[in-house]
């Protein structure tokens, strides 16, 4: 998980003034007041505060912070301190701590500023908003949630505190907690038809790896491969799948097709075995295509099996052959009988060999005619087929069909993703 970093909180600081001069050192000298509770009530320092407080600002402008801080602890030795003296000796001790990196002692100082009641709201609002992101960075996140929770319900609407917020409850390992809130703003997004931040999702998945929740986890990786696809997603995904408890191996196939068209093959091995499914299941033009890929992209072709990957695309070319020789006598033979598997997989052979019009009608008419021993894979074929010959909006539609509990319905789910949101 990559953590959000907050801007530093002096950045934050300087824009309500809180390094600059401040309005607080009209120096007064107590002789010159003589009623001690005016004097009180005053917006002024006495000289035994103010004069260490200029002092003090003086040599935070040359960045002496460790110097500043000293001057500003010879006001602690005064008694009697009005309101406003507390509040402007903590307001600037709090922004001369914050640049000196004393982080415990900068939120002590901010909070007794908060609490004070003095500020106006807008800089109430930077300085709450500010503590949080600066607990954040000090790994304070009990504090951390504190002060972002607080800059939310006094009216800040910040993404970036909002996500500063979640990954606090998510540092300091309440998973549930930021489980669901990144659940109500992917919700919320979705229903808007905003596109969900790569950061929430990706957060999501952490949630979910963080807490060993399997099917989270996978469920929230698919959400993000949806709007971020990436190829490593897609690799894990598809393992995951195919380790799932009741995936059938007989639809290891239908796994490689998938993987083939989101990331393509990765190994010789890959490529092979590929070829060989389809060429048992009645698809040389499938197994030829596979193993073409494999020779253009230079992973076939040469090495120890270079002899064997050729034996195997001589046998696919003949195949191929041996189906155009026949092709009218298998086309009455499907067309004759009383179930549809025939014409749904001469129909896919015939999309895989490009002959798009002509297969899709024959799958189409297959699975009409039913009495298919699995009606789901069918679909799912069909799907495929669809996608093949560029017609997405069909595919996605059949796939959206698939029902299982074999892993089928897990492939059409994950073609929908494909066809919706290609990697390359």
């Amino acid at each position: 998980m990559s953590n959000l970093r907050f801007a530093p909180i002096f950045v934050l600081l300087t824009a309500v003034g809180l390094t600059t001069a401040l309005p607080i050192l009209s120096l007064a000298p107590s002789a010159y007041a003589a009623d001690q509770a005016d004097q009180a009530k005053a917006e002024t320092v006495r000289p035994e505060i103010g004069k260490p407080l200029q002092a003090a600002q003086a040599l935070l402008k040359e960045e002496k912070y460790k110097e500043a801080l000293a001057k500003i602890a010879e006001t602690d030795a005064v008694s009697d301190k009005t309101a406003f003296e507390i509040y402007s000796i903590d307001r600037l001790r709090g922004a001369t701590a914050a640049r000196a990196g004393d982080t415990k002692l900068a939120g002590s100082s901010f909070e007794a500023v908060v609490a004070s009641g003095r500020l106006t709201p807008d800089e109430q609002a930077k300085i709450v908003r500010a503590l949080g992101g600066l607990y954040y960075d000090a790994e304070d996140y009990p504090k951390a949630i504190t002060w972002l929770s607080r800059s939310l319900k006094e009216g800040g609407n910040d993404p970036q505190t909002r996500m500063l917020l979640i990954q606090s409850y998510y540092l300091s390992n309440d998973i549930p907690r930021a489980t669901s809130e990144l659940q109500k703003d992917i919700a919320a997004d979705e229903s808007a038809g905003r596109t969900p931040s790569e950061q929430t999702l990706k957060l999501l998945v952490s949630c979910a790896l963080k807490a060993n929740d399997k099917p989270a986890y996978l469920s929230s990786l698919e959400k993000l491969n949806t709007f971020y696809p990436k190829k490593e997603y897609w690799i894990d995904i598809l393992s995951r799948i195919q380790n799932k408890p009741g995936f059938s191996d007989h639809l290891t196939l239908d796994l490689y097709r998938l993987k083939a068209a989101a990331v393509q093959l990765q190994t010789s091995g890959e490529f092979t075995d590929v070829a060989q499914l389809a060429l048992l299941a009645g698809f040389p033009g499938e197994a030829k295509k596979i193993l073409d890929q494999g020779y253009q992209s230079g992973i076939l072709g040469s090495g120890p099996d270079a002899a064997k990957q050729k034996r195997l695309r001589d046998q696919a070319n003949k195949a191929i052959a041996d189906d155009q020789r026949t092709m009218a006598q298998s086309e009455a033979s499907v067309t004759s009988t009383k179930e549809g598997t025939g014409q749904l997989n001469l129909g896919y052979a015939l999309v895989t060999a490009g002959q798009f019009d002509k297969g899709l009608a024959l799958m189409e008419s297959g699975l009409k005619k039913g009495g298919l021993k699995r009606p789901e894979d069918a679909k799912l074929h069909l799907g495929i087929a669809y996608q093949i010959a560029g017609q997405k909006d069909k595919a996605i539609q059949v796939f959206k069909t698939v029902q299982g509990t074999d892993g089928v319905a897990d492939l059409a789910r994950l073609w929908v993703i494909q066809v919706n949101h290609p990697l390359n």
